[in-house]
């Protein structure tokens, strides 16, 4: 157990930012899931409209450091392939 008042506010702040951490990386998990049942169940303008929501969620976890920005391209990358061979195809 931390000692000093710093060192506590420190163990309180982590705690607080692990839980934000959280719910942003299940927030773009469950975008992600959204995407994926809109493309195989959806029309291809309900999945184009699922892929620019979900590609929002994961830019906002990118500029909040939940996950690297190059991590969030290739994510979005990956998606937005899905989506244009689901498309032609």
């Amino acid at each position: 157990m931390a000692h000093s008042k710093s060192a506590q506010k420190r163990v309180r702040q982590n705690a607080s930012a692990r839980a934000r951490n959280r719910w942003r990386l299940r927030t773009m998990r469950e975008a992600v899931k959204n995407f994926h049942n809109t493309l195989a169940n959806g029309s291809p303008a309900e999945a184009a409209e699922a892929y620019k929501s979900c590609s929002a969620v994961i830019d906002r976890s990118a500029q909040k450091g939940v996950i690297h920005r190059n991590q969030a391209s290739r994510r979005k990358s990956r998606l937005n392939t899905q989506l244009k061979n689901k498309v032609k195809g």
